[in-house]
């Protein structure tokens, strides 16, 4: 990871894009939005000048500038992850206004990228999603903006595109609470979609009959998959669906899980969710997909596996892990300040080009 060197800078003017799906922050779901926060806050705090783009109904202290007053999901805005009218008009917003800044720094993927392939200022796009054939065909073509991966193994799939570094999330939780004890269910949280792999979770429970709580939205696009392997098995008392929650009854309930599933089945490029489930104590047990390796420190914050039956064996194992070398591990490595150092040292590094 890219470090600054440490010589006094001129603070920046930076303009932030995040995504419109949810507000800054989050009410609930929203791993990409909840790091343009923190980016966005820490960055004022040591003294650039941030404009951020995002919903109208955005918290921030950056100057904020919007198209839309409500996030989409809370508009009910139909193709919330495609190229709508408002998403499009929110980038022409942002390029309109590039004469503003020194530096843009683009969360929003290839649905703005042939816009910010033209931009005459430089661009940072971090991407927060996987680098499919057709996606890195498009950034292979259009190749202007600097690119930041979220992990080495996202990374691995971008290295023959314009890449400047490698940058892990980080979030501020400090204040996220903590337990020595658990209270012994076992916890998934997330969306339902057969990627997050969440019938195997429940797989897991009802093996080692051990109760588990689901806290997931439901998408109307995953009902099918929802229908077919999760709602035949929630007449079991041992599962429980308890939908999508806020962050603070979230927090609640990853501090007193004997432990976190994480069972994904695509390569994911960072499972934000699990360094804030360790932040509050709660081992790891995930499968080996992408950027988890990375994430989770096998047999010192839980541990990776590549099946069912390895998930169900380390289960059976997990008390022997440290719940406070799980707070340690996910404060240390995954923080704000670790995070925006590196994006900082990749703003002047850009601009110094």
């Amino acid at each position: 990871m890219v470090r600054p060197s440490g010589s006094k800078r001129l603070p920046l003017r930076i303009a932030q894009i995040a995504p419109l799906i949810e507000s800054i922050p989050p009410k609930k779901y929203g791993g990409t939005e909840r790091v343009v926060y923190f980016l966005t806050e820490e960055l004022i705090r040591r003294g650039h000048s941030v404009t951020l783009f995002a919903s109208g109904d955005s918290q921030t202290s950056a100057k904020l500038q919007s198209v839309y007053p409500l996030s989409l999901r809370e508009a009910r805005i139909p193709d919330l992850y495609g190229a709508n009218p408002f998403t499009l008009m929110h980038i022409g917003n942002a390029y309109e206004k590039q004469g503003n800044f020194d530096i843009i720094h683009d969360h929003l993927g290839f649905l703005s990228l042939p816009t910010a392939n033209l931009s005459r200022r430089p661009v940072v796009m971090t991407y927060h999603g996987p680098f499919t054939g057709q996606v890195r065909r498009m950034f292979a073509a259009m190749r202007h903006p600097h690119i930041v991966s979220i992990s080495k193994s996202q990374a691995e799939l971008a290295r023959d595109l314009n890449q400047v570094g490698v940058v892990y999330n980080g979030l501020s939780m400090e204040s996220y609470p903590f337990s020595e004890e658990h209270d012994g269910y076992l916890l998934a949280v997330g969306r339902f979609s057969m990627e997050k792999g969440i019938h195997h979770a429940i797989e897991v429970a009802q093996y080692l009959s051990i109760p588990l709580i689901i806290a997931a939205k439901l998408d109307p696009i995953d009902m099918p998959y929802f229908n077919q392997y999760i709602a035949p098995k929630l007449s079991d008392r041992q599962v429980r669906w308890i939908g999508e929650v806020d962050e603070a009854t979230r927090n609640r309930l990853m501090s007193r899980a004997l432990c976190f599933l994480h069972p994904v089945t695509w390569r994911e490029p960072f499972g934000l969710v699990m360094i804030e489930a360790m932040a509050c104590g709660a081992p790891v047990v995930a499968f080996r997909r992408g950027s988890i390796p990375e994430i989770v420190h096998h047999g010192k914050t839980g541990f990776v596996v590549d099946n069912v039956d390895e998930m169900i064996d380390a289960v059976m194992g997990v008390r022997a892990i440290s719940r406070r070398e799980c707070r340690r591990h996910a404060l240390r490595n995954f923080n704000v300040g670790r995070m925006v150092d590196s994006y900082e040292a990749i703003y002047y590094r850009v601009l110094g080009r």
